[in-house]
This record gives C-alpha cells, structure tokens and sequence, in this order.
C-alpha cells in the first residue's frame, strides 16, 4: 500500500496514505514550515517502525556484560544497523559485586542514549532451568542487594528476571513494580498456580518462553500455559529457528495474538562467525549459527538480530507483516512502558523508521529522525 510519513525535528509530524500531492500535511504541502524540506521516495519499500529488542546481550564480539562504554557502543551500534533503534542491555548472573559494577557502567550507557535500560537477567534463577547460567552463582531473591542494583542504574533498570518458586521472589516482584521496574518470570521449574500468583503479585513478562522453564503438560500447564491464558503477560519469544520451532511460533502468535514480542536474546556472536566466545563466566561454542554452551548441554543465547526474527516471522512463520512488526516494535515498547514514544508510526512519537527491502532485508534505518 502507497504512504508517506513526515519527519520534522526527530518526530513523525504526518502519516497518510496513497501517493503524496502536496496537500496541507503532506511533504511538500502547505503546511511544511519554514527551510527547505527533503523528499525522500523509497521506491515502494515496506516502512516499519524501528525494532525493539528488550532482551540481548551482545553482538559484534562485544558484550553488555563488562559494562563497558566502548563494549555497549559496539552492541548498539552493531543491532542498530539491523533496524533495532531501541535496545535494552541484558546482564546474566553474576556474582553481586559483578553485576552493581555492570549495571552502573550500562547506567552510563542509559545516559548518551545508547541503551534505553538494563534487563537482570538473574541471579534469582532456579539451579534446575538455569540454561547458560552459572549454577555456582545463582541465588535465592535478595531485596537488599536488588535496591542497591537499581540505585547503581540511576533510574535505568528496567526489568528483572525471576524464578517465582524461590524463596522472597514475590515480595522482590512487588519491590520491582514499587520501583518502576518489570518483573519477568524465567529460568524456572514452578507450576502454573505458582506464575499465577508472580502475575497477580505484578509480573507482566514471560522471559523467552518455553525456553529456561517447565515445559506444557496437558495435566500441567506451567508457565507456559499460565502466561499464554493471562491477558496482562507479554510473552517473549527467540524466533531464530534453534529455540523454538515454526509450528510451535504460530501456535503462540494465535494463543497470545498482539502479546507477543519478538527478542534476539543475542550474545557476542551476533554478527561474528562460528568460533568460541563468553556469555558472562560461561565458555560458548557457536557452530553454523547454533550457540551452546562448551559442553553442549544448553543453548546459549542466539546469534540473530531483529531483523532476522522479523524475517523468518514472516516467510518461515507465516505471520502476517503488519504482526510481525507489531511484535517486533510495539508490543516490546508497551512491556517496557515505552509506547507512547516508540513502536509504531504515529503522529508525536520518535521518528524510528525501518526500510525494508527485497526478502525484507534492511535497506536503511532512520532513528530520532536521522538516516544511519
């Protein structure tokens, strides 16, 4: 379908459809202002609003983990040539003086606007789903040592985590809404009576699901079944072919249809080749895009970006493109309560736009209203 969308000072000013003539609103019309104004004409590509990844922990051999300036410029910047204009840095476990360390450099990080918040993915974790996860490190939820972390964020922490059969976990759910920060259930064993409680205790999100958590049972439904019946649970899903199936991705799409929010979960490799690379103390092997831990015995993060999930949303999937991208702008933008600034094409809000081309592969990225 012909459409136009105009940009002025980093917000979408206009949106309309059909062929632009110049009207009052339209580029070029009327209504333009003061200075010369640029027309672009994409040629009759797909325009999408930019992708939000709330779940990724690297890319490019760099990784959030260190807390490093340099390194999250590197990730950002490496994600943002994929079309995903607005990242969350994620943390895996680590030990409490690691992790208030990453946190207040990724907190740095929040501030030039590199990344628009922090994900504790851990350590409150259970041993038995812990993935890519040190077992040695993780922990039962600790109130104390969760306040110190969001005080080092400065403000920037913006999801946490959770296994809820742990011991505190839903008092720690509850300090994390008080705080303004998300609670996700992950990485763990409960049953579904028990997520049930973690959601009315105010958890919103569904980390990666099926992956680090009890599978479905028809006796049992676990979390699985739990966040996919709850209809104030966004449910994130790792659409790069290894995590979940094709099948399985179009169930979800129908079971939580506008729930769902496409992640990467991404580590180092992202970008890189095959080789051995670190998810936090872990060793992982990636082969044919495939990331393991060393050993073999647990999946480690993707190697994808968001374009690649919105790609396969569509050709391997077969969701339809308008879906897809709500799942891979808007849907990630309400769960991190962002959705009155980004993820999606509506007058007032951030001017990140996507430009898709052949095979809907990423032709250019517009981000605050400015091409990269």
């Amino acid at each position: 379908m012909d459409g136009w969308v105009r940009v002025q000072d980093g917000r979408i000013v206009g949106v309309g459809g059909g062929i632009p003539t110049g009207g009052a609103g339209e580029p070029g019309g009327a209504s333009r202002g003061v200075g010369r104004e640029v027309v672009e004409d994409l040629r009759g590509r797909f325009v999408v609003p930019g992708f939000v990844d709330v779940h990724v922990h690297g890319g490019a051999g760099a990784s959030y983990q260190s807390g490093r300036l340099d390194e999250a410029r590197r990730v950002a910047e490496f994600h943002l040539g994929s079309g995903t204009t607005t990242t969350v840095a994620s943390l895996v476990t680590g030990t409490p003086g690691e992790l208030a360390d990453g946190v207040a450099g990724l907190a740095d990080a929040a501030d030039e606007g590199w990344v628009a918040g922090i994900h504790l993915e851990g350590p409150y974790l259970a041993e038995s789903r812990c993935g890519a996860h040190d077992p040695a490190l993780l922990r039962a939820p600790d109130r104390d040592e969760f306040a110190r972390l969001v005080e080092a964020g400065r403000g920037h922490v913006r999801m946490v985590t959770l296994a809820p059969e742990l011991p505190g976990a839903a008092d720690l759910v509850r300090d994390a809404v008080r705080a303004g920060v998300v609670a996700a259930v992950g990485h763990t064993d409960a049953t579904g009576a028990c997520v049930r409680e973690a959601f009315d205790a105010g958890a919103r999100v569904a980390t990666h699901l099926f992956n680090g958590m009890r599978p479905l049972h028809h006796r049992e439904g676990g979390p699985v079944g739990a966040a996919l019946n709850d209809a104030r649970v966004i449910v994130e899903l790792i659409n790069d072919g290894v995590h979940v199936e094709p099948e399985v991705v179009r169930l979800v799409f129908a079971a939580a249809a506008g729930r769902v929010a496409l992640i990467t979960d991404a580590m180092s490799a992202a970008g890189m080749g095959d080789g051995s690379y670190r998810l936090g103390v872990m060793t992982v092997t990636v082969a044919d895009g495939r990331a393991t831990l060393e050993d073999g015995t647990s999946i480690a993060g993707s190697t994808i970006t968001m374009a690649d999930a919105f790609r396969r949303a569509v050709e391997v999937v077969g969701i339809p493109p308008a879906d897809a991208s709500r799942a891979a702008s808007l849907v990630p933008a309400q769960a991190l309560g962002l959705d009155d600034e980004i993820g999606s094409l509506d007058v007032g809000k951030r001017a990140d736009l996507v430009v898709l081309g052949e095979g809907y592969s990423v032709a250019r990225v517009m981000k605050d209203g400015r091409w990269r």
